[in-house]
């Protein structure tokens, strides 16, 4: 054989080897592909492994056959009662229709605006027809809900099947932030001097009642004094009258003893001149009769 017809053999071979190996194109398990012809496309392989197509007029796009993730931009959203909130919100989908996908948004990139429009038109859309505090109540889980309800049905004209939406983050705009917290301030300022008034008012009544309570135990505690000490005297007066009229003599002496001892109490003290009267009548006379003399 000679060298022309092997240099023609072996090309041939090339080319039927590019031709074959154009003809061929793989399908991973996370991927799901479409074959185009001069940008058109002709048919949806979602099943992996090896495939053919034809070389040189078709070509072939890849998409994502996995979960994806998309972060939406964080928007100005208005309540019903005119309160601006930065709501923060994600999304989860995948590519469920590579053919619908490719001819409304073509790819990935072109998908997101999108999403991100769906998203935030159901947030305005939900969020505008309720009050902040329904919002911070356990509501908000049924609004995200009705939110996620809707984008699922939104999102199924691109080929798409939204898995999940939730919310981030929501916060006030900084200029509200402030303005909220100053007005809260304030209120919290007032609810302070009043629970404040109220306590010295609570304050000045208890120290009034218990003022009267203890003017009137006192009084109370005095007037049963009174009453005990002139039962003690009226006691001992009676004892005293007894013990008297059973011992005339003995009684005088205990008296006079007794005034004896009041009267002379300092250590200094000293009397001059005659030992006469009632005070030292029992000086002479144990009996007293001293001053009969």
């Amino acid at each position: 054989m000679s060298g022309t017809k092997l240099a023609v053999i072996g090309i041939l071979v090339a080319i039927l080897g590019i031709v074959g190996f154009g003809a061929m194109f793989t399908v991973h398990q996370a991927e799901q592909a479409l074959v185009l012809q001069f940008g058109e496309p002709m048919r949806e392989v979602k099943k992996a492994g090896l495939h053919f197509k034809l070389p040189f007029v078709q070509d072939v796009i890849y998409f994502d056959k996995r979960v994806l993730d998309f972060d939406a931009q964080a928007e100005e959203v208005p309540t019903s009662d005119q309160k601006q909130l930065v709501v923060d919100a994600f999304a989860r989908y995948r590519i469920i229709d590579p053919l619908r996908f490719f001819q409304s948004v073509n790819n990935i990139q072109g998908m997101e605006p999108r999403l991100n429009t769906i998203i935030n038109s159901r947030l305005r859309a939900v969020f505008g027809d309720v009050t902040l505090a329904t919002l911070l109540s356990a509501e908000r889980s049924n609004l995200i809900r009705l939110i996620a309800d809707h984008v699922k049905e939104e999102g199924k004209p691109f080929g798409i099947e939204v898995i999940d939406v939730r919310i981030k983050r929501v916060d006030l705009p900084e200029g509200n932030s402030q303005a909220i917290f100053r007005r809260m301030q304030t209120q919290r300022e007032q609810e302070a001097r009043k629970i404040r008034a109220e306590g010295q008012k609570d304050s000045k009544r208890i120290h009034a009642d218990a003022d009267k309570q203890f003017t009137i135990i006192q009084a109370n505690a005095q007037k049963q004094s009174e009453i005990l000490r002139g039962e003690g005297e009226a006691g001992a007066q009676e004892i005293y009258n007894d013990a008297a009229s059973r011992d005339r003599g003995f009684f005088d002496f205990w008296l006079s003893m007794n005034a004896m001892r009041e009267g002379l109490t300092g250590k200094s003290t000293r009397y001059v001149g005659p030992p006469d009267g009632d005070f030292f009548r029992f000086f002479g006379d144990q009996t007293g009769g001293a001053e009969k003399k």
